[in-house]
């Protein structure tokens, strides 16, 4: 297979930073990708011997997965990083880490998701100074990578035309964790681009960053979809094909967990159960980035259940990280 080389060297920091037709150019390669893998075909000669290290500040089970296993499958190998066990620990300069890593292969990916105002900070200025492509792997902004496979999901479903799409994405209960606020934005910040109209739900103390908002704003006068909030799940899920229903932190609080998990408590009752797929509509497929408290955030019923994409979606996360790596590296 050969690939354009038009894209290379590009960072993935943001979906926003990548145009319409090259996230589209992403999506097909994505696409090919999955059929090959599917049909046994060797894809090892796309990234052969390149090398990309993955650095967590938080834990993952898809997204290094994803890329370990991808990097693998396209030749290449991938270093996974954990913070504790590096000099970041000891405070280590993102230049200088941008600069060595740089000499050493040819990407750098970083997951840095749980502080507000950090993570997407942090990764701009490894990027200012590294020379290979740096990927976001979840910041406290956005999560690229699943949103790439998100879209991807939805148009393998409803097809490639997404234009008047209704997608809900609402807020859900959980008590495990206060769950960074970067799925709901990033669905905000790509979704409408491509003209799907999404409605967002949410408890008062759950408000998504100012920032973000801007940006999804201004993707959806870009791309024609709309955004519209309300203030329950059960508004959020009128008449709509997708119903996205994940819990997330409160931003005022994610240096307070404790208190944000007991802040969460109050809308225990915020839960995408069968009644409210229901309600959504005979269309309405749930979809969920994983992983998903069972109980809380939603039901068993509906996890499991003929209207879940989580799977699929799950397996996507796969193919565009793959074609990302693969256009870029």
């Amino acid at each position: 297979m050969k690939l354009k080389d038009h894209l290379r060297g590009r960072d993935m920091l943001l979906t926003k930073d990548w145009s319409i037709s090259e996230i589209d150019e992403v999506l097909l390669l994505a696409g090919k990708l999955k059929d090959m893998r599917r049909k046994g075909i060797s894809q090892r000669e796309l990234l052969p011997g390149k090398t990309a290290f993955l650095i967590f500040f938080d834990k993952s089970t898809r997204t290094r997965n994803s890329f370990e296993a991808g990097l693998t499958q396209l030749g290449g190998h991938a270093h996974f990083i954990d913070i504790g066990s590096s000099q970041i620990a000891h405070g280590e300069s993102p230049k200088d880490m941008g600069i060595i890593l740089s000499g050493y292969g040819e990407a750098i990916a970083i997951r840095h998701d749980l502080v507000p105002g950090e993570g997407q900070s942090y990764l701009r200025e490894v990027a200012e100074h590294a020379t290979i492509p740096v990927f976001n792997m979840q910041c406290d902004i956005d999560h690229p990578f699943q949103m790439l496979a998100d879209l991807m999901t939805i148009r393998e479903h409803f097809g490639s035309n997404t234009q008047g799409l209704k997608v809900a994405v609402t807020w859900a209960y959980a008590p495990s964790y206060a769950k960074p606020l970067s799925v709901p934005q990033g669905l905000l910040m790509l979704l409408p681009r491509f003209g799907i109209d999404v409605t967002l739900a949410h408890p008062p103390e759950y408000e998504l960053l100012p920032k973000a908002m801007q940006n999804a704003e201004e993707g959806a006068i870009q791309g024609g979809g709309k955004i519209t909030r309300v203030d329950s799940m059960e508004d959020a899920v009128k008449n709509c094909q997708v119903v996205y229903a994940k819990s997330w932190g409160s931003a005022s609080l994610m240096h307070d967990p404790e208190q944000s998990l007991k802040t969460a408590k109050k809308y225990s009752a915020w839960r995408c159960d069968e009644k409210l797929m229901i309600s959504a509509g005979k269309e309405a497929m749930y979809m969920h980035c994983l992983p998903a408290d069972r109980g809380n955030e939603v039901t068993d019923e509906v996890l499991d259940g003929p209207r879940s994409l989580i799977y699929q979606e799950a397996d996507n996360r796969l193919h565009t990280a793959k074609a990302v790596m693969a256009m870029t590296m």
